[in-house]
């Protein structure tokens, strides 16, 4: 909800009281004006304009800048014309003018509406009235058109600086999504698009020939990306229609159906990972996960494993748990591979490498959990993914 919209609300509240208010006066001191048919026909004209106008002040776009300047000429005419319907003894009194404190309603339309500036220009006009209709600098007029004059510029600063705080928020999460989406599409080019290019690279060395050049290039493609992929790009918002089109693209050239809807037994889909170097425990019962949660978080133990592959070494083996717990499910995969030297995942983001970063600890990020990784040089490496319970892609 916007920070602005109470003030609307509270505005309309304040006008409606405060015209009871300047009504009650008036006809308390009835008798007293010296022109109280004059006085009751402004207060007629004030009361017919509220009913007409009670509600544009609700809302910032029913609020316009006639309707501030229409409501703002009715209250100065009041102020003024309270100088010739009374009497000249209650002027010099102090008598409150016919609009009284609803005047103050016009000047804060305009703080909330324009910000100071607005309400700077507004307080100014009031006050100009109010010393012309008492025809003297007294004191307690001083005193009111000094409070009208400070609180309304007070209240149009603070509106200027709610809004700028909204913008920047505005922009922060949109920036924040946006980062999101390019870490998802960074995930899925780690996960499968890097990985061919670097076969590519690999096998055209080994074969020689006209396929040492292929995988040259190919080389210098997946360079090209994993620096695209780290740099930080952030790509454009795209409305749902272009998501859902793109999600369609992408499922008619891959063949990859979409992701299924309700609970999904994750041990369904990390048991085929079992096999000569590889050994997977889970319980004896089905651990239930959202579809989606349980995709990705199958996606981070394929990458997990695929960092053992290619690091461990060949004779390495790993180890898959599966726990389930009340509040969530936890996966550990370790390995008895050399382990990782210090500092060596924070090189490997800078260079663009970015399977653990992205692949691993993104994926579990977007689910609400945790990815840690604990690696001793010379005694293998685990890793603990945590997912809690109710977890969706985001």
């Amino acid at each position: 909800m916007s920070v602005e919209l109470p003030l609307w609300r509270a505005l309309t509240g304040y006008r409606i009281l405060t015209l009871g208010y300047a009504l009650a006066l008036f006809f308390l001191n009835y008798h007293e004006y010296a022109h109280p048919l004059g006085a009751a026909l402004y207060m007629g004209v004030l009361t017919l304009w509220m009913l007409l106008t009670w509600n544009r002040v609700s809302a910032p776009e029913r609020c316009t800048r006639a309707f501030l300047i229409a409501d703002l000429t009715i209250a100065l005419a009041g102020v003024l014309l309270s100088a010739v319907v009374d009497s000249a003894q209650r002027v010099d009194g102090g008598a409150a003018t016919l609009p009284s404190i609803w005047t103050g309603g016009a000047v804060l339309g305009l703080a909330i509406k324009g910000g100071w500036r607005w309400a700077a220009a507004g307080s100014t006009l009031v006050a100009a009235a109010n010393l012309v209709e008492r025809g003297s600098a007294a004191r307690d007029t001083v005193h009111n058109v000094v409070l009208v004059w400070v609180s309304s510029i007070a209240i149009g600063y603070i509106v200027e600086v709610a809004r700028a705080s909204e913008r920047t928020l505005a922009r922060a999460l949109q920036i924040e999504a946006a980062t999101r989406e390019r870490e998802r599409l960074a995930r899925d080019i780690h996960d499968s698009v890097l990985q061919v290019l670097a076969m590519v690279q690999r096998r055209g060395a080994a074969i020689g020939g006209e396929a040492a050049e292929l995988g040259r290039m190919a080389g210098e493609q997946e360079i090209a990306l994993r620096s695209l992929v780290a740099g930080g790009l952030v790509p454009p918002q795209r409305s749902a229609e272009q998501l859902a089109e793109d999600a369609e693209l992408v499922e008619a050239v891959t063949g990859a159906p979409r992701p299924p809807v309700g609970p999904c037994d994750l041990r369904a889909l990390l048991a085929p990972h079992e096999g000569a170097t590889v050994t997977f425990s889970a319980p004896g019962t089905p651990v239930l996960l959202e579809a989606a949660a349980a995709a990705e978080l199958a996606a981070a133990v394929s990458a997990a494993l695929d960092n053992v592959a290619k690091h461990a070494g060949a004779g390495a083996r790993a180890w898959i748990l599966v726990e389930d717990e009340p509040d969530g499910v936890i996966v550990t995969v370790r390995d008895d591979g050399p382990g990782i030297p210090e500092g060596r995942l924070a090189d490997a983001e800078r260079e663009g490498r970015m399977g653990v970063a992205l692949s691993i600890r993104g994926r579990l990020r977007d689910l609400g959990g945790t990815a840690e990784l604990v690696s001793v040089p010379g005694q293998g490496t685990e890793v603990e993914l945590r997912v809690p319970r109710g977890s969706e892609k985001t």
